[in-house]
């Protein structure tokens, strides 16, 4: 994921990064089912996935902190 998503993903609300997290998690799965039935051909697209739901939940967990913090 690049610098520039990165920060659009920071100025997103929190309801809108857990949809993220949710359908990065759905295609996750559908990939890795894929990839046990032999149909997928790019398997560097499960990194890739991980990798961008692993960043997704790390700033929705920044963002609970801070709003912990706040009140």
């Amino acid at each position: 994921m690049k610098t520039k998503d990165k920060t659009t993903l920071r100025t997103k609300s929190l309801n809108e990064l857990k949809d993220m997290a949710i359908s990065a998690q759905d295609l996750l799965s559908e990939l890795n089912l894929s990839k046990s039935q032999n149909k997928l051909k790019n398997t560097r697209q499960i990194f890739l996935k991980r990798k961008e739901l692993a960043q997704i939940l790390t700033i929705i967990r920044e963002k609970e902190l801070l709003e912990g913090l706040r009140t």
